[in-house]
């Protein structure tokens, strides 16, 4: 399944939720959700600055809570929704917890681990690949950070 579902739109706008809440803390605003058969494991948004954390990324956060809910680091069969491009961090975690697929909404020209810079997910070298579909509510989810960066600036 390669195309874009109704179900996508849904959990986005849940992820785009979790980025306002971010932007609200004065977090980065990016947000979350890891799904599976169509239940919702977790929902998280950045946390860098308020846990002091350099790996508090909103993909990572979710990935380590679903993990630990589910008592297995392997995360087989789920999709995660993501507002922004994934970094190589959060890319390699992905890799690592054998998601399914990403679903992102826009992309990153500075530290896109996905497609814009690197192409971890796809990487046939590495032991698994994920299924990736970008450009979920692109404009929503680009439109959170621009903001957020125009508002840090003035």
């Amino acid at each position: 399944m390669n195309g874009r579902t109704d179900q996508d739109s849904f959990f986005m706008r849940l992820a785009l939720e979790e980025a306002m809440r971010a932007f609200v803390e004065g977090e980065v605003p990016v947000g979350a959700v890891l799904v599976r058969n169509g239940e919702i494991l977790k929902k998280a948004h950045n946390l860098r600055e308020n846990l002091k954390d350099p790996s508090a990324h909103a993909e990572i956060l979710v990935l380590r809570s679903s993990a630990e809910m589910s008592g297995s680091w392997r995360l087989c069969e789920a999709t995660l929704y993501v507002t922004k491009e994934p970094c190589i961090m959060c890319s390699g975690a992905m890799i690592n917890s054998r998601i399914a697929r990403l679903v992102y909404g826009c992309g990153d020209q500075k530290a896109g681990g996905v497609d814009s810079l690197y192409a971890i997910l796809s990487d046939k070298r590495l032991n698994h690949q994920v299924e990736v579909l970008s450009g979920v509510l692109e404009e929503e989810c680009a439109a959170i950070l621009k903001r957020f960066f125009q508002e840090r600036r003035c």
